[in-house]
């Protein structure tokens, strides 16, 4: 049987998600079909110490470099690739666009097949080309590759239309660790207050774009009209004081508790009766499809993916449009409707199974062995 030889490469293994996405991926692969090694452009990243130890590691830089993305340009792609990768692989993947994307699309071996890895939308052709020499040299670099992979439709569409992508795109979820999340759901959350409240509960970092302060408005008026409604936080982030002194200011610490950052969120999450996301703006975001895992019902505006996860009818969760009105609104609905609770806990527990380790993992496999050419040999 043959065994491919798979390299992926990203700028670091830092706490970002696509980094701990990316060693969900790997270390769940199938050791039988894959010879794995991933390379960090710096090293030094909180994820590198999660990846399997027989996952071959490399960083072609010990810590970051100030300023490295400016002498980066001063190289060529080709050159890059001379400088980090060392070996050769049948596969070569970047999986990050920007820096990394630059380096592989420098790989001069016919024989090498090369995938580009998106994982946020670029929305303007200057962000887009921001780690590359000019608008040209992005283009140019991302023709090179043989299959690109959005994490999901937005992202895909968006960046097929900004570049006019003629060659294969196509999405393939990220990799969440789902038994993992499972057990950890099973563990006892004591600072869940016992008040006989319907628990609301928010997860992420505590800065602009996630909306809490409209999320906080909306508690709020919910509260004023007697609703029984207790929203728990779980993220720590540069909005804190500032959140901590609207819940004073509205007396509102009976109905809002901070829970600051924690490494198992999950036994927070499962025991709640609603996630409530108020961004302004997501990738596809990792928080909500882990409320799907542990069947916990879903109520988001919509950003990014959210559609794609919950179905465009709100089919397996509800997703309004982008405002404080219409979220508001949305939230007020569901708590006056205990059956439609209900309904829709059955629903994401339903949809996520779609985002398990094992199908998200599955379809990458196949997606490398079909671009090697291979995939029949193995079913």
């Amino acid at each position: 049987k043959l065994m491919l030889k798979v390299l992926f490469l990203i700028h670091d293994l830092g706490q970002g998600g696509a980094e701990k996405v990316l060693v969900n991926l790997v270390n769940n692969m199938d050791r039988s079909k894959f010879d794995i090694s991933v390379t960090v452009l710096f090293g030094g990243g909180v994820n590198e110490q999660f990846l399997a130890p027989d996952i071959h590691f490399h960083s072609v830089f010990p810590k970051e470099v100030p300023g490295n993305s400016k002498l980066m340009k001063l190289l060529t792609p080709r050159q890059l690739h001379k400088l980090c990768v060392k070996e050769h692989y049948d596969i070569e993947v970047s999986y990050l666009e920007g820096p990394s994307a630059r380096v592989i699309s420098g790989c001069q071996n016919p024989g090498t097949k090369l995938v580009s890895w998106i994982h946020v939308e670029q929305h303007t052709m200057d962000k887009l080309a921001g780690s590359f020499r000019s608008k040209k040299e992005a283009r140019a670099c991302y023709s090179k590759f043989d299959q690109t992979v959005c994490v999901s439709q937005y992202v895909h569409d968006d960046f097929c239309q900004l570049l006019d992508f003629r060659k294969p795109c196509r999405v393939l979820y990220n990799t969440v660790e789902s038994d993992k999340i499972l057990a950890g759901a099973n563990e006892a959350a004591p600072e869940l207050a016992d008040d006989g409240k319907i628990r609301l509960i928010a997860v992420g970092t505590l800065k602009q774009s996630k909306g809490y302060m409209r999320l906080l408005k909306i508690i709020r008026c919910l509260r004023d009209e007697q609703y029984p409604v207790h929203l728990y936080i779980l993220g720590i982030g540069p909005l804190q004081q500032e959140m901590e002194e609207y819940i004073r200011q509205n007396k509102l610490q009976d109905t809002v508790t901070l829970l600051g950052y924690q490494t198992n969120p999950y036994k927070y999450v499962s025991k709640c009766d609603l996630f409530v996301c108020a961004s302004f703006a997501e990738g596809f975001s990792t928080a909500a499809t882990e409320a799907l895992i542990v069947g916990i019902p879903v109520c988001t505006v919509e950003v990014s993916g959210m559609k794609e996860m919950l179905g465009e009818d709100n089919e397996w969760g509800v997703v309004v449009e982008n405002s404080e009105k219409t979220l508001y609104q949305g939230i007020k609905n569901l708590l006056g409707e205990a059956e439609m609770l209900a309904h829709y806990k059955g629903k994401a527990a339903e949809r996520g199974k779609m985002f398990s380790t094992q199908n998200t993992v599955r379809a990458a496999e196949k997606m490398l062995l079909e671009l090697w050419g291979c995939y029949s040999e193995y079913h």
